[in-house]
């Protein structure tokens, strides 16, 4: 018995009616022809290099992520309301960590327990009392969303210290627009392409004050990157220079990048380097990839960094179940998403119901990422939740537990045909003068037949997703 909503059907060959018009035509379509491009499409990206580096992995360094030619469809007043509970819940998380690193209002009322800030690994006391152009720290935000039930949406989670994979999602835009052009003249979908544009303008929006025309720069940890690619694209697709830390120096409380025709100024710095490598002086002495001084210059304001140093303190698993309070407390304003249902393993009640339930639970560690160190309850061995139950007592403090959602799935092609594989939406939204974000993102899939783990890293693929303007 189906017990998940389904994207495209309401029951079986019961189409939604904003699938109605693709469903249509894919009854048209002869299944050698479909097989043929899904074979040119795997070829192009092979080509074009759009690859994702799998650490440890012995069978080859580099994947081909998966693509999927079935879209995820969302019609406009779904995106209405997603897309404002979005800007939400970013403004709230921007308004917490300048909170944090400043007056800390919140743990004042006793909202949040200090100890869950202060003692938190991403937390930097460095940035106590850094005043950061705007006041935005978040600059570019991946929230994971999430619709399970009867199909409501749910924030699963907030990704803001150096979010991926809108690559993705530009790539797989265009390559449906190249393999079925007739598709896009027969819906009304909204455009994403301008978002390497939307995402320039927000960077030079937050540099500093008194810079009129900014140097906006992607920095990359280098080729060997599991996200290099999309580092490279964007770069690339947005005119700026791509800079590896060895690239950049400190003079003069300046940051300046070599180029061929002497020093140049940097003003903005669009990240994808975790906060412990970016400056040797004030983190890791033996980090190889960042700037030495870079903390000094960004500290006095005469450089931005996107995102800010210290962000990473606010997408912390511990910190998740909080946002909703975030929310009222500093907007006066209900939550328009709500969070999923979550069990604080730190509480000695959440603890004992945590490991009470185990094999209905999915357990993640607090600064989990990518799919790894989570325990899916239902899909795990005796040994798995017995292994997993001894992690989870020798640090409590480092679990939450949250039901085991049955995630909407769509139809996606796989090795036997059509048929319903779980998956999520990862939209990206960006703030600096405005809070912005293009219709859309990526929708994450898991391609295993019952596997809710859409992570590229653990063999998720992914599928273009449409907002359909109405």
């Amino acid at each position: 018995m189906q017990t998940f909503y389904d994207e495209m059907y309401s029951a079986p060959q019961a189409v939604r009616p904003h699938y109605q018009e693709f469903d249509n035509w894919l009854t048209r379509q002869a299944p050698h022809v479909i097989e043929q491009k899904r074979a040119e499409a795997e070829l192009i990206f092979r080509r074009v290099g759009i690859t994702f580096a799998v650490y440890g992995d012995n069978a080859g360094k580099e994947r081909l992520i998966p693509f999927d030619i079935i879209p995820r469809v969302i019609h406009a007043g779904e995106w209405t309301q997603l897309q404002a509970g979005l800007k939400q819940r970013v403004t709230a998380l921007n308004l917490f960590l300048h909170d944090i690193y400043h007056d800390q209002h919140i743990l004042k009322a006793g909202l949040i327990p200090p100890e869950q800030i202060l003692g938190n690994a991403q937390y930097r006391p460095a940035m106590q009392g850094v005043t950061v152009a705007s006041d935005i720290y978040a600059h570019i935000a991946g929230v994971d969303i999430v619709r399970a039930g009867e199909g409501e949406f749910y924030v699963l989670e907030d990704n803001l210290r150096v979010p991926s994979g809108v690559s993705y999602m530009l790539e797989d835009r265009k390559m449906m627009m190249r393999l079925f052009p007739d598709l896009f003249a027969r819906n009304r979908i909204a455009p994403v392409e301008h978002y390497p544009d939307m995402l320039l303008d927000n960077l030079r929006s937050v540099a500093p004050q008194g810079v009129d025309d900014p140097t906006v720069v992607v920095m990359t940890p280098g080729m060997y990157n599991s996200a290099y690619f999309e580092h490279a694209f964007l770069a690339q697709q947005m005119g700026v220079a791509l800079v590896q830390g060895q690239d950049m120096f400190v003079r003069d409380n300046t940051v300046f990048m070599r180029t061929t025709r002497g020093p140049r100024q940097v003003d903005v710095i669009y990240r994808r380097i975790d906060d412990d490598y970016l400056d040797p002086l004030e983190f890791r002495p033996e980090s190889t990839l960042g700037v030495p001084g870079l903390l000094s210059v960004y500290r006095s304001g005469r450089v931005s960094l996107a995102n800010a140093i210290g962000t990473g303190v606010a997408d912390d698993k511990s910190i998740y179940p909080f946002v909703p309070e975030m929310i009222r407390f500093y907007l006066s304003e209900e939550p328009v998403l709500n969070n999923v249902p979550t069990y604080q393993c730190r509480k000695k009640d959440d603890l004992a119901y945590t490991l009470a339930n185990l094999s209905t639970l999915v357990v993640k560690e607090v600064h989990g990422a990518g799919g790894y160190g989570m325990l899916v309850g239902p899909a795990s061995t005796k040994a798995e939740i017995e292994d997993f139950r001894q992690r989870i007592l020798a640090k409590p403090d480092g679990y939450i537990a949250q039901p085991t959602l049955a995630l909407s799935a769509c139809p996606t092609y796989v090795e036997s045909g059509v048929a319903p594989r779980h998956i999520d939406l990862r939209p990206f939204v960006l703030s600096g003068k405005t809070v912005s974000m293009v219709p859309g993102g990526l929708t994450r899939v898991a391609l295993q037949e019952g596997s809710l783990v859409v992570n590229s890293s653990q063999g998720g693929g992914t599928k273009d997703t449409w907002i359909l303007e109405s």
